[in-house]
């Protein structure tokens, strides 16, 4: 059987911190899937506002996910502390890659639980179509050197 085997970037420009709740749990007493598509989105809300966007307004336009892609390296459980870090790269004419490094964070180490990729274009939800992505945005996003 194939596997996923995302490749992550060396340098993240943002990270936060969630505490895995009890109602993320799921009757396997962990975070199932679905879960971890939800904690990869809240992190991409914050990841976005921290720049001053949302994914309906992104420099003029709104954003669609267009892909994702999750390989699990372990399970999380109620009350872990969990920093995804994210990064943008793969940046084309109308949109980019996200990347995510989701880890738990104990009081001596960090333990990698999953890495994750979603893919965003730039789209216009009224005229249903997509639309290039403005480079103040490219710019924006493709600064490795910032730290947040």
């Amino acid at each position: 059987m194939e596997r996923v085997k995302i490749n992550l970037p060396g340098t993240f420009t943002f990270s936060t911190i969630i505490t895995i709740r009890i109602t993320d749990l799921n009757y396997g007493a962990h975070v199932g899937n679905d879960t971890f598509l939800s904690l990869i989105h809240e992190a991409r809300q914050q990841f976005l506002l921290s720049y001053g966007y949302k994914e309906l307004s992104f420099e003029g336009v709104e954003l669609i996910l267009t892909d994702a892609v999750i390989e699990y390296k372990r399970e999380l459980n109620y009350a872990d502390v969990i920093k995804i870090s994210i990064a943008a790269t793969g940046f084309d004419k109308y949109g980019f890659d996200l990347f995510y490094k989701i880890e738990v964070v104990t009081g001596t180490e960090t333990i990698l639980a999953a890495k994750a990729k979603t893919g965003m274009l730039c789209y216009n939800y009224e005229k249903r179509k997509l639309v290039t992505m403005l480079s103040a945005a490219k710019e924006k996003l493709a600064d490795n050197t910032r730290q947040k």
